[in-house]
């Protein structure tokens, strides 16, 4: 069984290396690099022994030389990844999982980023970029910078919506839910990009908390009332103090659901 397992996330990540070797072949040549002298940021492309200088004008060639990086970055872990698997087929031992690369979301990286991330769709995109009613509680809460920009209030929340963001995944933070005279507010509302469902993702984060435990299962029975079924079309993580949140466990339970 847990070899079946083994070989099947290999085929998989066998098949995300190919399409990004694809994507790599029609980005440009060469390496970005970003210099910050404390007062501007400038672009600059590298052949590996000379550099020159990009314009704010040609922004677009940035941003194609930001996605080879994040991409080349991306490919190289899922290469060490691929090796570990057909390792643990061959020899039978246990390797590490990885872990999406980082992207800081204060640097320019990131900026040059954002487009590349973009839902692929155009319905998705302005399903995305629309106005919503948000969660106007407890602002100062907002203390996380998230990949995509957006400020959310948790760590573990910020590693769902690097998830979401890094996979293209249309989805919208603290949105209106409107159950007869009730409004939640789920962490996450999704857009399945396959299926165009509608699907929630709430996090628990203390459920070490008695007081905190009893109101998320009261708020998990009413959703079910309304048909929002955990595993079906809502998505749920926990942590407590001992047991936290890891972005392994996000990427596993968002590829199940949503890739």
């Amino acid at each position: 069984m847990l070899r079946d397992k083994i070989l099947s996330e290999s085929y998989l990540i066998q098949s995300q290396i190919k399409q990004i070797q694809c994507e790599l072949k029609n980005l440009p040549e060469g390496k970005l690099l970003i210099s910050n002298d404390g007062k501007y940021k400038k672009w600059y492309v590298s052949n590996g022994h000379t550099k020159n200088y990009i314009p704010k004008k040609n922004r677009f060639f940035a941003e194609q030389l930001a996605q080879k990086k994040y991409l080349m970055t991306k490919l190289d872990e899922l290469l060490r990844e691929k090796q570990a698997l057909d390792a643990y087929l061959q020899i039978q031992n246990t390797n590490e999982p990885y872990s999406d690369a980082t992207i800081p979301p204060d640097s320019e990286y990131a900026q040059l980023l954002a487009s590349y991330f973009k839902p692929v769709s155009d319905d998705m995109r302005r399903w995305t970029n629309e106005e919503y009613e948000r969660n106007q509680s407890y602002p100062e809460y907002l203390v996380h910078k998230a990949s995509s920009g957006i400020r959310v209030r948790s760590k573990s929340e910020a590693m769902i919506e690097r998830f979401l963001y890094t996979n293209r995944i249309p989805f919208r933070y603290e949105c209106a839910l409107h159950l007869d005279s009730m409004i939640f507010y789920p962490d996450f509302t999704i857009l399945h990009p396959k299926t165009k469902e509608t699907f929630y993702w709430e996090h628990f984060g203390r459920m070490d908390d008695i007081a905190y435990a009893e109101k998320t299962f009261s708020k998990l029975r009413t959703y079910a009332t309304y048909g929002i079924i955990p595993s079906i079309h809502l998505i749920t993580t926990y942590e407590t103090k001992k047991h936290p949140l890891n972005y392994d466990d996000v990427e596993k339970i968002g590829s199940l659901y949503l890739l």
